[in-house]
């Protein structure tokens, strides 16, 4: 089959080589799939760019992704053979990623796409739609409740936009373009706001007099002391992304407000937390609940160039679609 792979830890252009692997053997209580559209994400690159030393096979990068089951293990229903599916946490802690022709992941990690959901759609919902998933109803349901979701136009932070809103809550979001703008009101957002503005916290103020309920953040370090500034009495700030330097803990101000502040991680979700996100993700796009955000494609041997436009923040999902 094949497949991207990098062997050292390195710049995209550096280390991303595409190769010729054998097609792998699902195991007891997995899957193969026939991988269509590669999706990357953020933790994608900066996995790539450092961290511990690899095995000597290397690694398949990308998490995400979407195809059709074409081989089952041990203990898999056969009857999934065929199925369309979206994977998610296809590279963690394993090294077939989905930037490759044959991905092999547990069954669970492969989850139905409904009829008419295309592979595009589906390859870009792992990462961010399971991520906003929790970070929004990660203190109970949002019904009635105002959230505040910066950086609006991110993908995660657009799926936050999209979920709060299909769970009732009046939603506001942060952009600092009227492009990003564009992205955020497309997805649900009652306001949408330049957190660059001199007056950004009078702003919040005035659409939520009482504060915001909840707060699903790109930026805790940079954002902490205005998210506090605008959170209601026993509010909950949710960080799910690391910005440098690591903020400073106002702890007297989150007192006083008896806030709490969560942090999340998608990978070390619980298994009961991350079946719930996953589950309600799927019945969103059951129901049509899902706005696909613009789209950049790029073929496998472009692999690299894919991975630069997500370091660049490309303005969209960054999508590789396998021959």
């Amino acid at each position: 089959m094949k497949a991207a792979v990098y062997h050292r830890r390195g710049p995209a252009r550096d280390v991303l080589e595409i190769v010729d692997l054998p097609v792998p053997a699902p195991g007891p209580g997995e899957v193969r799939v026939r991988v269509r559209v590669s999706g990357v994400n953020p933790t994608d690159w900066k996995s790539r760019s450092a961290g511990p030393d690899l095995p000597a096979e290397g690694q398949i990068p990308d998490q995400d992704g979407a195809g059709e089951i074409d081989a089952v293990g041990p203990g898999v229903d056969p009857g999934r053979v065929g199925e369309r599916v979206w994977v998610y946490n296809a590279a963690h802690g394993r090294f077939n990623g989905t930037a490759a022709q044959y991905t092999v992941v547990p069954s669970a990690q492969a989850v139905m796409l409904p009829d008419g959901i295309g592979f595009d759609v589906g390859a870009g919902l792992g990462i961010p739609f399971v991520t906003a998933q929790h970070c929004v109803f990660a203190d109970g349901p949002v019904a009635g409740r105002t959230v505040l979701v910066t950086g609006g136009a991110g993908a995660v932070g657009n799926a936050a936009v999209q979920l709060a809103k299909r769970g009732g809550a009046r939603v506001i979001a942060t952009i600092s373009s009227e492009e990003k703008a564009r992205l955020a009101a497309h997805a649900g957002a009652d306001h949408v706001l330049d957190y660059r503005a001199p007056d950004y916290v009078a702003q919040v103020r005035r659409i939520a007099p009482d504060g915001v309920d909840r707060i699903v953040d790109v930026a805790i370090a940079a954002n902490l002391s205005d998210d506090i500034d605008v959170l209601v009495g026993h509010g909950t700030i949710v960080s799910y992304a690391t910005d440098a330097p690591d903020p400073t803990i106002p702890v007297r101000r989150l007192m006083t407000a008896n806030a709490h502040l969560e942090f999340v991680l998608v990978y070390n979700l619980t298994r009961e937390q991350r079946e719930a996100a996953v589950n309600a993700v799927s019945e969103a796009l059951r129901v049509g609940g899902v706005r696909p955000m613009p789209e950049h494609h790029f073929p496998l041997d472009r692999i690299a160039d894919a991975h630069e436009a997500v370091e660049r923040h490309a303005l969209g999902k960054v999508l590789v679609d396998i021959p």
